[in-house]
């Protein structure tokens, strides 16, 4: 199984082009929030058409800098796993939209008790024992995903004790543009391949009969 994340699209596929053959050549697309830059469900929907025309088979979660009409939008298109869960081919996958608080006031934000309680909401969609795949635009604490400019650690809290305690698959995140790259907690495997409009996007091969399924996970250069 082919996966291909996008993160911080911001309304701008300007260059989904150059990869319109890996896009199309892939399983599955997660989309990992913020989709639009402070849109709504026209925005999110001329995005979305722009993909499903490549490719047919998403899933998705919106950001902090989506209007919640953005997550509505998704809900009705069926490809919405904010706070739920959805089984292919016995793999999990489950997500958590929106970000913690900012310092900007953007319009999708929650608090670290918010996040835990959308996390617990989400597993509980999926058979127990199963092996999933996380979706979070907020990243976890304390990795090389959730390092600003400054070097601060930004990530959640919450959001890294959930993935300790379940240990999920992979890890797609986005949110901090700056912080591209690779990282585990335990045996989960985090990436952040940052803003797609300016740098890249997330790939990973997996294969579920192999010892480790996760036989490879990479972030390639738009």
């Amino acid at each position: 199984m082919v996966i291909l994340g996008l993160s911080d699209i911001h309304g701008d596929l300007s260059k989904i082009n150059k990869i319109a053959a890996s896009v199309s050549a892939s399983d599955l697309i997660l989309l990992v929030g913020d989709i639009t830059h402070f849109g709504r469900e026209e925005e999110a929907g001329t995005i979305l058409g722009v993909i499903k025309n490549l490719n047919p088979h998403i899933l998705a979660v919106s950001g902090n800098c989506d209007f919640p009409q953005v997550e509505y939008y998704l809900e009705h298109e069926g490809i919405s796993i904010h706070r739920s869960g959805k089984l292919i081919n016995g793999i999990g996958f489950i997500g958590a939209g929106g970000s913690l608080t900012t310092p900007f006031n953007t319009p999708n934000e929650m608090s670290e008790e918010a996040l835990s309680s959308c996390l617990d909401e989400a597993i509980s969609n999926l058979p127990p024992d199963i092996p999933f795949i996380l979706v979070s635009h907020q990243p976890p604490f304390n990795t090389c995903c959730d390092r600003i400019h400054s070097g601060e650690h930004v990530g959640s809290q919450s959001l890294r004790i959930f993935i300790e305690k379940h240990q999920p698959l992979i890890c797609f995140t986005g949110h901090i543009h700056e912080s591209i790259g690779i990282d585990t907690i335990g045996k989960t495997k985090i990436i952040n391949p940052g803003q797609f409009s300016l740098k890249g996007y997330a790939v990973a091969e997996l294969d579920m009969d192999s010892d480790d399924p996760v036989q490879e996970l990479s972030v390639q250069t738009v």
